[in-house]
């Protein structure tokens, strides 16, 4: 599986998630996740899934990018990243390759490897989010590079990691005929609690609400919302549990802890590798809107109040509007949770709100059963696929 992992944790938890429940399906199964994720090791792993690190690139707040580490130029961190993509693919030899999101990788990083896969015969899938942006916006960051004729000339399969009935990935793009016809909406990807390593030390011992920025690079807003709403209405008292997030600037975190360290109900932290364990204990969940965090609360069926980035891109408040039009959420946008006694109201709503269940549908968490299903088919066409290895990138 390749996950390019530029800004946040969304990329590797998705190749994670689905790694664990095919591993946990078929015992012949190997799993190998390339990823660019600095905090790729602080996650724990099943047996027989392993991750090759590839230098980490930064995507800045303005859409550009540049390497983590600055006395490397980033032409000869996307040469070295290339470089070990290529050299991993050729050592495993893998009878499917997963791309995550980005059909040619960052800055086309993984076209030789899918040219050489494709060659050997391997099955080459494109996994995609329920939402990838603005029709707008990701046509002009793909016609430039010809991607939906290049997912139409080496892709056997896409995945649509959502149902139909909630987005279309592609909609408002001029898709080729031959993209549509391997398209499959297989649902969203359930989580459950992990059983692997130790317990989360965070969850509180009292009812709490549970407010998080996934990666936390972008997350500052929201939790000085929050903070500032808690600092603005005293009568907010209920237990609250801020994950920062392991990429927030520190110069915000430091900030927004010293500030949260003077309300009692407010208990602020840095990072968890167990949030799946923080949401399905929590009330309530405040949160952006990403991937991972809105399939997280609608497995555990939790009241959620989405703030939604706008910026660069707008997949979140594309995925937020729908949610709330369907009732399973409520949504703020940014600037009105930047007014205190607006957020202030909303969170004291938020643990009595009905849970998404109550909306009537639309939940459709069968993803990673229906992926299950999809690679045993493979598997049961012995001529073509010998004793099954995955590569996730």
């Amino acid at each position: 599986m390749y996950s390019h992992d530029t800004f946040g944790l969304g990329h590797l938890r998705r190749c994670r998630t689905i790694a664990h429940a095919l591993v946990e399906d078929y015992r012949g199964l190997n799993v190998l996740i390339i990823s660019g994720a600095t905090i790729a090791g602080a996650f724990d792993y099943r047996a027989r899934v392993d991750f090759v690190k590839v230098p980490s690139v930064i995507k800045l707040r303005d859409g550009e990018y540049t390497s983590m580490a600055s006395h490397v130029d980033l032409h000869e961190t996307l040469k070295m990243r290339q470089s070990i993509i290529r050299h991993t693919a050729e050592t495993f030899q893998p009878d499917i390759f997963i791309v995550d999101k980005e059909p040619m990788g960052l800055k086309g990083e993984v076209e030789e490897t899918l040219q050489y896969l494709k060659a050997r015969g391997t099955t080459l899938v494109l996994g995609m989010r329920d939402v990838m942006d603005a029709p707008h916006l990701l046509e002009a960051e793909w016609k430039k590079n010809n991607v939906l004729q290049k997912i139409d000339q080496f892709y056997d399969r896409v995945w649509v990691y959502g149902p139909p009935d909630f987005h279309d990935p592609l909609v408002g793009l001029d898709v080729p005929p031959g993209v549509h016809r391997k398209m499959e909406f297989v649902g969203f990807l359930q989580r459950s609690v992990s059983t692997l390593g130790t317990k989360s030390e965070h969850v509180p011992d009292e009812d709490y609400i549970l407010v998080t920025t996934g990666g936390g690079g972008d997350g500052a807003d929201l939790v000085n919302d929050v903070v500032g709403a808690f600092e603005q209405d005293d009568t907010l008292k209920h237990k609250t549990l801020i994950v920062l997030g392991p990429y927030m600037p520190a110069k915000e975190r430091n900030h927004l802890i010293e500030r949260a360290s003077k309300i009692a109900c407010l208990q602020v932290i840095e990072f968890d590798n167990k949030m799946e364990e923080l949401i399905a204990g929590a009330k309530g969940v405040v949160a952006m809107g990403g991937y991972n965090t809105y399939c997280e609360i609608l497995s555990f069926d939790k009241p959620a109040l989405i703030i939604p980035r706008t910026r660069p891109r707008e997949e979140q408040l594309i995925r937020a509007q729908r949610a709330s039009e369907l009732g399973l959420v409520d949504m703020l946008l940014p600037e009105e949770s930047a007014d205190p006694k607006l957020l202030a109201a909303a969170l004291k709503r938020l643990p009595t709100r009905a849970p998404p269940s109550a909306s009537g549908g639309h939940m459709r968490l069968e993803g990673l059963v229906h992926i299950s299903r999809i690679v045993g088919e493979w598997f049961d066409d012995r001529d073509h696929y010998p004793p099954l290895s995955i590569v996730a990138e």
